[in-house]
């Protein structure tokens, strides 16, 4: 596993350029497969139903879900109660060289910012049951401003910017601080015909 840039945050490491330009398109060309059989959907916010900036997908055996039932993962669909389609196999590679887990991951949360006004507040990833499993994202597509904090919502935080091909691992002392997107930056990549991110965030969910 090549040595990534520390980013001032004790198991949050970042691999940039991790995939190249040829690699970037041939996965992009498997995400299109899976996206005409799970298409991206706008997701609702659990007390408000105040539907999100960003669309949504998953992939994998768990897809994790946002609604009127709250925050949780399901096997299952709900627009077209139809299993998730499969991680491709270029992600899984990327679990195993830089994840450093034991088991493989369930869950492959899409979200496609679509404009730049698309973002993300600050929130943790604590839906899992194996929180000792780091959480591992890729972008693809424009550039985001991504920020980091601490492990309250108040706490100081920190920005960096997420390319496409870039890596990100949170893990160890660091798998539960709060984060998020502030912003995305356009025309920053030409990979995504439509403009655009894509992030692709691997979560193993259950205890192995």
């Amino acid at each position: 596993m090549r040595a990534g840039l520390e980013t001032g945050f004790d198991g949050v490491t970042l691999y940039p350029s991790t995939l190249d330009g040829p690699a970037q398109r041939a996965l992009l060309t498997e995400l299109e497969a899976a996206f005409a059989l799970a298409p991206p959907y706008r997701p609702t916010m659990p007390r408000t139903g105040k539907p999100w900036s960003i669309r949504q997908t998953n992939l994998g055996p768990l897809g994790w879900l946002s609604g009127k039932d709250g925050y949780h993962y399901a096997p299952l669909n709900p627009l077209t109660q139809t299993f998730w389609p499969a991680i491709p196999a270029a992600l899984l590679a990327l679990w195993v060289d830089f994840a450093g887990y034991e088991a493989p991951p369930e869950c492959c949360l899409v979200n496609f910012y679509e404009t730049d006004k698309a973002r993300m507040g600050l929130h943790q990833d604590r839906d899992e049951e194996a929180l000792d499993a780091p959480v591992l994202s890729l972008s693809l597509g424009d550039t985001c401003v991504f920020r980091i904090g601490g492990f309250a919502r108040s706490d100081c935080t920190k920005s960096l910017r997420l390319a496409s091909g870039d890596v990100l691992v949170l893990g160890g002392a660091s798998r539960m601080r709060f984060h998020g997107v502030d912003r995305i930056i356009p025309a920053s990549s030409q990979l995504l015909p439509q403009g655009g991110r894509l992030n692709l965030t691997l979560r193993r969910v259950t205890k192995p």
